[in-house]
Parts: structure tokens; C-alpha cells; sequence
């Protein structure tokens, strides 16, 4: 499979270019090995960006895997766990999307 090509931060330069293969080699770029828990993050999050064009920032990220995914998923804590120190960062980055406004 050939590398997608990434910006300077590791985001897709293309949307277009993302599939589960390449989520699956940006995971494993950024030490992320994906399971169950992440897909449905990554999913949700990717069907908001869809109705929305955003990607949101760590409050609205936390808020919509709580309200769409679960409640145990829905915080800080753990969706660090999940994706490491930025998540929602990491997280848009591995489900194809642009970065969230106000991630540094």
C-alpha cells in the first residue's frame, strides 16, 4: 500500500485519500494501535465532520463521544487514554479530517 501524502503535522493533504488502511497506518504513525473503541470514535467523528465541515476542538469533542458513542468514552481522561495527550488532534488526524480549530 503506498503512503498517503501528509502535511508538515501528519494530517491527509487529501480528505479524499482516507480509508480504514490508511487510518490504520496513521495510527500506527502517531503509536496507536486501533480497536473497537477507537473505530466508533473515529466513525462518529468522521459522520459529524460530514454534517458539520468541522473538526471539532477537545470540549465539543468530548461532548459528542458522550452523547453519541457513550458516556464512558465521553471524557478527557479517557479518550487520552485512547489517543495520547491530544485527542482530539490525533483523533481527527487518524479519521481523515482536517485540524480542529484552537488545537495547537
Amino acid at each position: 500500500m503506498t503512503k498517503p501524502s501528509v502535511d508538515k503535522e501528519g494530517f491527509l493533504r487529501s480528505l479524499d485519500d482516507w480509508s480504514t488502511d490508511v487510518a490504520e497506518q496513521l495510527a500506527d504513525t502517531a503509536g496507536i494501535s486501533l480497536a473497537e473503541e477507537h473505530w466508533l470514535v473515529l466513525d462518529t467523528l468522521r459522520l459529524f465532520y460530514a454534517e458539520t465541515d468541522i473538526s471539532p476542538a477537545m470540549r465539543p469533542f468530548v461532548k459528542l463521544v458522550r452523547t453519541q458513542v457513550s458516556e464512558d468514552l465521553g471524557s478527557s481522561i479517557a479518550l487520552m487514554k485512547l489517543f495520547g495527550e491530544s485527542p482530539a488532534k490525533t483523533a481527527s488526524k487518524i479519521a481523515g479530517l482536517p485540524k480542529p480549530t484552537n488545537c495547537i
